[in-house]
């Protein structure tokens, strides 16, 4: 089953010019190869009411099924991915953060300096993901296993017990 997904870059020098995105494309390039589809990609500054309209947006319309957003989840006072999302959060899933952290700090101590957060709203997931292309690689690697079950629930595509679900009106699985 495919899901569409959307990436989100969160960067003031990228935004400037001043700095090539290359988390963004390392996202991309990871979630085609595992089969979903990138349907959006964007790369904005890192100004909080702009972010939070742009997530609200996305989720709202649809565009996607998995936001991840690169970049601003640090401790640097223009970090403020965490507080843009959490401010559109419908409802928290806050397992998929604490398992990224948890896995990046068997390779780096640093780890817990993240401050990333995953939420839902609507039928939309948004996970942040860290800004570094070497992060971005490490934490999808530690998500991806569980990302299709978890969409397939949230999407309605799977069931609890992570069986597709039968169409009632033409009997065929969805």
């Amino acid at each position: 089953m495919s899901y569409r997904v959307g990436i989100l870059t969160l960067s003031d020098k990228g935004a400037r010019g001043e700095r090539e995105d290359r988390s963004g494309p390392a996202i991309a390039e990871m979630m085609e190869q595992a089969g979903y589809e990138v349907v959006y990609r964007r790369l904005m500054s890192d100004e909080l009411e702009p972010m939070k309209k742009e997530l609200a947006r996305v989720c709202d319309e649809n565009v996607c099924d998995l936001l991840l957003t690169t970049g601003g989840t640090g401790f640097s006072l223009r970090d403020q991915t965490p507080e843009a999302t959490l401010a559109v959060a419908e409802r928290h899933a806050p397992g998929i953060a604490e398992g990224m952290r948890y896995s990046s700090l068997q390779i780096t101590p640093h780890a817990m300096l993240s401050r990333g957060v995953s939420v839902l709203r609507g039928q939309t997931l948004i996970v942040n993901l860290p800004g570094s292309v070497k992060a971005v690689r490490e934490n999808l690697r530690f998500i991806l296993p569980c990302l299709s079950h978890g969409l397939g629930i949230l999407t309605g595509r799977e069931s609890e017990c992570g069986t597709p679900k039968e169409d009632h009106h033409t009997g065929e699985e969805r």
